[in-house]
């Protein structure tokens, strides 16, 4: 008895979280929708098995070009190496949304991230390299709600555009054809097989971005990141 009441209750408590995160996620947007258009989104990845995509990405990938499509933004940056699978998840990414029919030419693939921290911080990088400077974050409410955190904690310029399920809903969310043999990566070694869970976790803390010091506003994070800064003028 005692068993099946724990049950409910976190079944329950999961269903009243999830309702919180999805609510925090159309305030998010609806604030910073305002700011539109944005010179492009970060994307971050999720493993592709081979076959078909999982529903994660199939949610990315059309709120992607949802946003694209809608004008919200001017071009997408799609983050991920190869990590549970062969397979370059950013590529991966790209190849469906070019399918979808975004312009190659806005499209761009930050390969170096292993976590959803890296997916943000090395996709904010790339996007100054490439020039943009108006940048905002689109992925699911879950990942976002752990992401906005992540952001806020270390001031980074960058808004909140998180899928919006009722939205989602009215999108015919089909899966094109794609070519995935091109997205594999050469003499893959899986994640799981260089790094233990307490690695894994650390990682996905941000424990292993490598900063550039211009990034870092606070002095407790300049010294407490020391041996993995980056000294660069813009």
């Amino acid at each position: 008895m005692l068993n099946k009441l724990l049950l409910i209750v976190i079944a329950l408590t999961s269903l009243g979280c999830s309702r919180y995160i999805y609510k925090q996620a159309g305030k998010s947007f609806a604030a910073d929708i305002t700011q539109q258009p944005y010179d492009a989104i970060i994307v971050p990845g999720f493993p592709y098995s081979g076959k078909s995509w999982d529903s994660i990405l199939q949610m990315r990938i059309h709120w992607a070009n949802y946003l694209f499509r809608k004008g919200y933004t001017r071009n997408i940056i799609f983050s991920g190496g190869a990590v549970a699978t062969r397979f370059i998840e950013s590529e991966i990414m790209m190849s469906y949304a070019e399918a979808l029919g975004v312009p190659k030419k806005h499209l761009f693939a930050e390969k170096r991230a292993e976590h959803s921290t890296e997916n943000v911080y090395y996709s904010y990088r790339l996007a100054k390299e490439l020039g943009f400077r108006h940048i905002a974050l689109a992925t699911d409410p879950f990942q976002n709600s752990f992401m906005e955190s992540f952001i806020k904690k270390f001031e980074l310029p960058i808004a909140s555009l998180p899928i919006v399920i009722d939205t989602l809903a009215g999108i015919d969310t089909y899966e094109p054809c794609i070519d995935s043999l091109a997205s594999i990566k050469k003499d893959f070694v899986k994640l799981s097989d260089k790094e233990n869970f307490f690695q894994r976790f650390k990682g996905t803390l941000g424990k292993n971005i490598v900063w550039y010091q211009e990034d870092l506003k606070k002095p407790r994070f300049r010294r407490r990141y020391r041996n993995r800064i980056i000294d660069h003028k813009e």
